[in-house]
């Protein structure tokens, strides 16, 4: 079995939920929304690569516990999200990794599973034919994401690389939190049953 590594991406301001909050460390379910997502993630990953910027020492403080997670400071975080992605494949050892933005909460560890069935350099999960995430990447891809310029995106890069899809029935793949409404619709997940 190949072995694979994570990112989450969690260096940014969270400008749009306001009221001086950073998402990453919103109460949820018992924990905070980035642990939620490392705790779906971790059963199927040797090491999760957390991508900081922003407050990254509330982060640190928070994810001192976790035995697999590795925190990296992007230094161009404020030039935007794939600047962040690069910052996470950099760190990459494991011949495929995972990549999560980390304002997912709800994605269980059945899709992470569901994803590596299928043999292909890059997998996105798919909610009635709506794309979500997280995306699993072949390592060999790096170099070529690496050298993107920082004003590209990632849905570019996948878009000329080519994907397949899987399809799976959890809302969580297209949940995130962009506002303070978002935060406040999201279900319990201990019991709405959707994370094991």
């Amino acid at each position: 079995m190949k072995k694979n590594d994570g990112i989450i991406l969690a260096a940014g301001k969270s400008r749009r939920i306001g009221f001086g909050k950073f998402k990453m460390t919103l109460p949820f379910a018992g924990k905070t929304i980035i642990e939620c997502a490392i705790d779906a993630m971790s059963p199927v990953c040797d090491r999760i690569i957390i991508v900081g910027g922003h407050r990254i020492e509330e982060i640190e403080k928070i994810l001192a516990v976790y035995e697999k997670v590795e925190i990296v400071f992007n230094k161009n975080y404020e030039g935007g999200m794939f600047t962040s992605v690069k910052t996470g494949a950099s760190h990459i050892e494991a011949p495929q990794f995972f990549l999560l933005p980390g304002d997912y909460p709800l994605i269980s560890t059945k899709v992470y599973n569901k994803m590596l069935e299928i043999d292909s350099d890059i997998v996105i999960p798919t909610y009635h034919s709506r794309n979500g995430h997280p995306v699993l990447m072949n390592s060999e891809l790096i170099p070529e994401l690496l050298a993107e310029p920082d004003d590209s995106n990632l849905k570019i890069f996948i878009n000329r690389k080519g994907y397949d899809t899987v399809e799976i029935d959890e809302v969580g793949i297209i949940t995130d939190i962009d506002t303070m409404d978002d935060y406040m619709r999201l279900p319990n997940p201990y019991i709405r049953g959707t994370i094991p």
